[in-house]
């Protein structure tokens, strides 16, 4: 462990280690552990020798309690995730006897529908990607992986050329805590993909590494996940989509869609790469919901 035994600062960062090493969280998400552990370390005006112990239930709930004044109760409970986790990596070390937060309740969460496209606005979406240089190809083979796997930016970010089988349609992906699934790729994301690699290896000499990123950036770098977004950004204002969209939107759809079709949820789950089933029936709201439109205008006598 870093820092000096009670000391907070130093055992948060510890405890951020042990996420990338023993859980193998992104880079994101211990960023997120940190920031929201250093907050409230600050809110207990803990210097850097205050014993970890002297934190109980009710310094929690006082936190808690200003953080549900500012920020949703989504952030509150995300909050309190990391205050919980934290703990726990304390008792499990031996550093402190009992976890504080376990008499602390999780704030009930709303549970908003997920933004997602109409299948036309979809393919609409995609269809005015215009593939007439090497950056609007490669623009057309990301959004038609991300709609075709139901991929995070994150993931297609990742994407590395060995990952991607285009004789069998199936992509290998790195999700979250660092587990592997394999998804299928349709045939319009194969060819686009295809195109794209061609192209690029034609114009810029680029040469099929297997340990390569199979999307590049102008420098014939990896692309981010935020530089994603952008192209993302100028897409949906190119083709006056009147809704805000951003990668994740790619997500929804693509499950809203595979669920509105007929597929099983727990297909749907693996094709997420989601831990818990209750994930992805946030997606069964949306169907339900256009069911009872349907039936609301349909059914002669309701």
């Amino acid at each position: 462990m870093g820092g000096k035994p009670n000391d907070i600062f130093g055992q948060i960062e510890a405890f951020i280690d042990s996420l990338v090493v023993e859980k193998g969280y992104s880079e994101n998400t211990c960023r997120a552990y940190r920031a929201d552990l250093k907050e409230f370390a600050a809110f207990v005006h803990a210097p850097e020798n205050s014993p970890t112990e002297r934190l109980d239930a009710l310094t929690i709930r006082k936190y808690l309690g200003i953080s549900h004044r500012k920020n949703k109760k989504s952030t509150t409970a995300r909050k309190l995730s990391a205050i919980r986790s934290f703990f726990r990596y304390l008792v499990k070390h031996g550093l402190l006897e009992h976890n504080p937060t376990d008499s602390v309740l999780t704030p009930k969460q709303e549970h908003p529908i997920p933004a997602y496209l109409s299948v036309d606005d979809m393919f609409r979406l995609i269809d005015s990607i215009h593939t007439d240089t090497l950056l609007g190809s490669r623009n057309r083979a990301i959004f038609e992986t991300l709609y075709s796997c139901g991929l995070r930016v994150s993931e297609v970010a990742g994407l590395n050329v060995s990952d991607v089988d285009l004789n069998t349609g199936m992509v290998k992906v790195l999700g979250k805590g660092a587990k592997q699934r394999l998804v299928p790729v349709g045939e319009k994301a194969v060819a686009a993909i295809q195109a794209y690699r061609r192209r690029l290896k034609k114009e810029k000499k680029i040469s099929d590494r297997k340990d390569g990123a199979l999307f590049l950036n102008r420098n014939l770098g990896r692309l981010t996940t935020r530089s994603i977004a952008r192209i993302l950004d100028r897409l949906v204002l190119e083709c006056s989509l009147r809704m805000p969209i951003y990668p994740h939107v790619l997500r929804h759809s693509f499950a809203t869609h595979l669920l509105d079709g007929g597929a099983d949820l727990r297909a749907v789950q693996e094709l997420l790469g989601h831990k818990s089933l209750s994930t992805t029936q946030k997606y069964t709201h949306v169907s339900i919901d256009r069911l009872m439109e349907t039936y609301d205008k349909a059914h002669p006598r309701k």
